[in-house]
C-alpha cells in the first residue's frame, strides 16, 4: 500500500471504526477492492428496519466498511458505495458529522434528507 493510500485509510478511520460493530453483526465478510464489505444476519436487520429511509436501505458506507442486506445489494451498489467510500477518505472525521448536518438541514426546510443530500446526489451523479 501506498503511502497516500495508507494516509486516506487513516484519515476515514474515525469512521471506519462506526462500522466496526457491523463486522460482528453480519454474517458473512469479503474484502473488494480495499473495502470490508459485510452482509447478512443483524446487519440485513439493521438496514431494514432501523434507518430512516422508507422501506430501509440497501447498503451504507461506513469509511472502509460497506455493509448490505445481501450480496446482490452489495454488488448492484457497489458503485455508488464506493462513491461514498471515497467521501470518507476526503472528509476523514467529518463525514458522519456533515452528512447528518446536510440532512439535518434539509429535513428542517421541508426537503427530503436522503435524496436531497449532496454526498447522495454526487454518488447518484458518479454512477450514471
Amino acid at each position: 500500500m501506498g503511502v497516500m493510500r495508507a494516509l486516506k485509510y487513516i484519515w476515514a478511520l474515525p469512521t471506519t471504526c462506526v462500522g466496526t460493530p457491523f463486522i460482528l453483526l453480519g454474517t458473512n465478510r469479503n474484502w473488494v477492492e480495499g473495502v470490508l464489505e459485510v452482509h447478512g444476519g443483524w446487519v440485513t436487520k439493521f438496514l431494514r428496519h432501523c434507518t430512516l429511509l422508507q422501506g430501509g436501505a440497501a447498503a451504507m458506507t461506513l469509511g472502509h466498511i460497506v455493509i448490505g442486506v445481501d450480496e446482490a445489494a452489495l454488488q448492484s451498489t457497489r458503485t455508488h458505495e464506493r462513491v461514498h467510500v471515497q467521501q470518507c477518505e476526503r472528509w476523514g472525521p467529518f463525514f458522519i458529522p456533515a452528512y447528518l448536518a446536510c440532512s439535518g438541514y434539509l429535513m428542517l426546510r421541508g426537503r427530503d434528507g436522503y435524496w436531497g443530500n449532496p454526498f447522495e446526489i454526487e454518488a447518484r451523479k458518479m454512477c450514471g
